[in-house]
């Protein structure tokens, strides 16, 4: 119960309406069920456990918020607020960082 109440937390600061990007020590291995990603400063491993959350992820810095890329990653509305929790927890962790304003397409 104490992971799940610190996993709400964590995604407390995670603004959907905002551009966010991976961060750049973070290098991505596809992989048949989804990807590893590696934090090389926090060395920090995560799963991600489907392509489409993959495409998600790797496609953020290309959208102006995570909503837009949710939608270009074909990820349905009822599915939606899934999606956006397990970005909250990536950026948590900082595997996803805020995207620059003035770089956000």
């Amino acid at each position: 119960m104490a992971a799940a109440a610190g996993a709400a937390r964590a995604t407390d600061t995670f603004d959907p309406d905002r551009g966010w990007r991976l961060h750049p020590q973070v290098s991505v291995r596809p992989e048949t069920f989804g990807a590893l990603l590696y934090h090389f400063g926090t060395r920090k491993l995560s799963f991600l456990k489907n392509l489409t959350m993959v495409t998600l992820v790797t496609s953020l810095a290309e959208h102006p918020d995570a909503r837009s890329a949710c939608r270009a990653a074909g990820i349905d509305p009822g599915a939606e607020s899934a999606y956006l929790r397990a970005l909250g927890v990536l950026a948590a962790s900082d595997i996803l960082i805020p995207a620059d304003p003035k770089e956000t397409p």
